[in-house]
C-alpha cells in the first residue's frame, strides 16, 4: 500500500518499499534539513554517500544510487520513489577464477514499491532486457536504504553555475515531468557528471545518466513497468531532452540487426532545478 505524500516524508522512507533502515547524514545551520520537504519539493541526496545494502549471509550486495525518480499520483496524494543504481557487469561472483560470463551483459537494478526492476543488456535484443520482480525474492535479502543528505544551495543563473562549476563542488538536478490528464508528475533527480559551460555565451548545459526516466502517457501496473533508462539534457529552466535506451536498429547492417542503444530523443516541457551540496 502506498503513503500519502505527508506520510512518506514524515517516516523519511517508503514503507511500501519494505526498508529496514533509514541513515540521514546532519545538515549544516540555516540550511534545508531533511524532513523539510513539502509538496514537490525533495532535498536532494549526496550521491557520492547514498546506497542500497543487503546483508545476506551468502552475499551482502552494495549498490551504489546513480539516481531518484519520484512518481506523484495527483488524484490519490501518494507518491513512491524509485532508486536507479549502478551498473555492473554479469559475473561469477566468488568464483576462483574467471570471474566474468562469457556471454557478457550490463546488469542495473531499479528498487521501490517492494519490486525491483532489472536491466540486462547483452549485445543483441533479448527478451530478458527488462525484468520485474518482488523485492522479498531477491537472493541478496532485503534491501536497506542508506541515504545521506546534506546542506545544499539552489543555483540560480548562470554566474551561480559558473562559480559552483569550476569551484568543482557536487552538483545535483531536479527535472519535473507532468501529465495533467493522467494526473501524474514526477521529479528526477540525479547528480550531475557533465556539465558545459560558456562563458562567452553565458549558457550551461547539463547532459547526464542514466536516470530512470517515467513514461507519464498512461497509468501502469506496476507503476514501476512505466521507468526505462535515460540520458537527461537541458539548458533552461523549462524544458529537458532525453534519449531512451530501446532497440536500435543498426543502419550499417544488412540484415537489419538491432541492439540496445540510446536512441531516438526527444524533448518535454519541464521544469528544471540545479543544487550544489555544501561540503
Amino acid at each position: 500500500m502506498k503513503e500519502t505524500r505527508r506520510e512518506w516524508l514524515k517516516s523519511g522512507a517508503g514503507s511500501a518499499l519494505a526498508l529496514s533502515a533509514l541513515s540521514v547524514a546532519g545538515c549544516g545551520a540555516g540550511q534545508t534539513q531533511p524532513g523539510e520537504e513539502s509538496g514537490l519539493q525533495m532535498v536532494p541526496l549526496d550521491y557520492g554517500r547514498s546506497f542500497i545494502c543487503h546483508e545476506a549471509p551468502e552475499n551482502s550486495v552494495r549498490f551504489w544510487i546513480e539516481s531518484r525518480t519520484r512518481i506523484l499520483d495527483e488524484k490519490s496524494g501518494s507518491s513512491t520513489d524509485y532508486y536507479q543504481c549502478g551498473s555492473c557487469k554479469s559475473e561469477d561472483t566468488f568464483a576462483e577464477k574467471n570471474l566474468l560470463v562469457e556471454d557478457n551483459y550490463d546488469f542495473l537494478p531499479i528498487f521501490g514499491d517492494g519490486r525491483v526492476l532489472i536491466f540486462r543488456r547483452h549485445a543483441f535484443v533479448d527478451q530478458r532486457y527488462r525484468t520485474v520482480t518482488s523485492s522479498k525474492d531477491i537472493l541478496w535479502g532485503p534491501p536497506r536504504l542508506v541515504l545521506k543528505q546534506g546542506g545544499v544551495k539552489e543555483l540560480v543563473g548562470h554566474d551561480q553555475i559558473h562559480q559552483a562549476t569550476a569551484a568543482a563542488t557536487p552538483i545535483v538536478t531536479q527535472t519535473e515531468l507532468w501529465n495533467a490528464e493522467q494526473g501524474l508528475r514526477a521529479i528526477i533527480e540525479c547528480p550531475t557528471k557533465t556539465l558545459n559551460i560558456s562563458q562567452t555565451k553565458k549558457v550551461y548545459q547539463v547532459d547526464t545518466g542514466p536516470v530512470a526516466y517515467p513514461d507519464l502517457s498512461r497509468r501502469h501496473n506496476p507503476e514501476i513497468g512505466a521507468l526505462s533508462l535515460a540520458f537527461v539534457v537541458f539548458n533552461a529552466p523549462d524544458f529537458a531532452d532525453f534519449v531512451v535506451e530501446q532497440p536500435t536498429l543498426l543502419k550499417k547492417d544488412p540484415e537489419n540487426c538491432q541492439v540496445f542503444h540510446y536512441s531516438q530523443p526527444f524533448s518535454r516541457v519541464a521544469r528544471n532545478r540545479i543544487f550544489t551540496l555544501l561540503v
